[in-house]
């Protein structure tokens, strides 16, 4: 007989988790989505939209109709499991940032305070892990973190990569040469591209100042692209170090002109301190666009052989990668195919046939 299913999605509509959730609804057939119908067009969606990390979410969750759905197991994409719920529960893990690194949490200025979201998101995770029958880890270093940090068994965690979308895939540069006029990219230049936000742990300060190291730094642009970067003006670093009128910031964008952005980039730097897994690295790779990233968590896993690898921490490691990386005569067509070992099918295939298991 065929598992019944139960998922809280109520953060499809977030970046990195909301893909993982939007991929996972795509190819698994689940009883019961916890979720907001506006945004699910689905007929077994339970109306669910209490706002995550908080008690609200505790006092709203659907305990009695879930209970008359009888779903087999929930299962929990984040660490924030209902605290009352007596049924079932598998959870994924997808980094621990915060514990790993508690200098980048909020409220640095207050040290009481970040302390306070320290223990919270501790507690939040050490609850979770025990309280589910099973753990899913977007990669083996998190996986390992996991056990570092809660002392969890490791038969008990299950590594599932995340995939890449099918959308993102190598294109004819004169289709994407648009981009150029639209954003005001410099025509003569080779493009280096970074897609993401401005948190302390994606070192995008350090990747501005090994750009002014760099040997041909003249003959290249460096593109910012992300939400973030819309309230980014004027960065005093760049400025400092005259390189300013070589950074374009590209505010957000959607995932047509993303693709269309990674195809036309030279190359994709990733300078982030630590990824649970690193998603923008597998679809530049998918887009047949060289990678340099950092040699730190699980960069190193996602990006395989094929990518160029420094130290986040060290600028003039960054410029030299980076250098090497342009200089490179890599085919695009191999990276694609690299990059297509991860897909969300078998994402998801891994998934249920875990949960089936348990």
């Amino acid at each position: 007989m065929k598992i019944k299913v139960a998922i809280d999605s109520r953060m499809i509509t977030w970046t990195g988790v909301g893909a993982y959730l939007r991929n996972l609804l795509k190819y698994i057939d689940y009883a019961a989505i916890l979720g907001d119908p506006a945004i699910i067009s689905k007929p077994n969606v339970i109306p669910y939209t209490a706002p995550i990390y908080g008690i609200k979410e505790q006092l709203a969750f659907p305990y009695r109709i879930l209970k008359r759905t009888k779903p087999d197991i929930l299962h929990v994409p984040h660490s924030n499991i209902p605290w009352f719920y007596r049924g079932k529960i598998a959870i994924t893990i997808h980094d621990l940032t915060h514990l790993i690194y508690p200098k980048f949490l909020p409220h640095k200025k207050y040290a009481r305070i970040s302390r306070l979201v320290y223990f919270y998101f501790y507690f939040l995770n050490w609850f979770a892990c025990k309280r589910a029958c099973h753990i899913f880890a977007d990669s083996k270093n998190t996986k390992e973190d996991i056990m570092k940090f809660f002392k969890v068994k490791p038969e008990k965690i299950s590594v599932v990569h995340l995939g890449v979308c099918e959308e993102f895939t190598i294109k004819e540069k004169a289709s994407v040469e648009y981009l150029r006029k639209k954003y005001s990219i410099p025509i003569d230049k080779k493009i280096l591209l970074y897609v993401g936000n401005l948190t302390p742990h994606k070192n995008v300060e350090m990747l501005i100042k090994a750009f002014a190291k760099m040997q041909n730094k003249d003959d290249c642009c460096l593109v910012l692209a992300g939400k973030a970067f819309e309230l980014f003006r004027g960065n005093q670093k760049a400025k400092e170090l005259g390189i300013e009128k070589s950074i374009v910031q590209i505010g957000f964008i959607s995932q047509e002109e993303l693709i269309d952005l990674y195809n036309l980039a030279d190359l994709f730097v990733f300078p982030s301190i630590y990824e649970g897994f690193g998603l923008p690295v597998l679809e530049s790779l998918a887009c047949g666009t060289p990678v340099a990233c950092s040699n730190t968590a699980s960069l190193p896993e996602v990006g395989g052989e094929l990518s160029f690898y420094f130290n986040p921490i060290d600028e003039n490691d960054i410029a030299m990668q980076i250098d090497k990386a342009l200089h490179s005569k890599q085919d695009p067509k191999e990276l694609r195919n690299y990059a297509l070992q991860f897909s969300w099918e078998k994402t998801a295939e891994k998934t249920f046939s875990t949960l089936s298991l348990l």
